[in-house]
């Protein structure tokens, strides 16, 4: 990544705040509001949150 994020886990490539794979920009961020989303990162943000409804909820 190209940006400074508190809530950036580097290790992980994972936010702290959202619990979920860092995107820039993504509902729930920071940068929300300050960075743009291309198609490409909407269409992800998407896919992800697919696969967090599929699986089961262990935790």
């Amino acid at each position: 990544m190209t940006f400074a994020c508190k809530n950036y886990i580097l290790e992980e490539d994972q936010c702290r705040k959202l619990h979920s794979d860092c995107i820039p920009g993504r509902p729930g961020c920071v940068l929300e509001g300050r960075v743009a989303l291309s198609e490409t990162l909407e269409a992800r943000i998407r896919k992800l949150e697919e696969e967090r409804r599929q699986r089961p909820a262990d935790k």
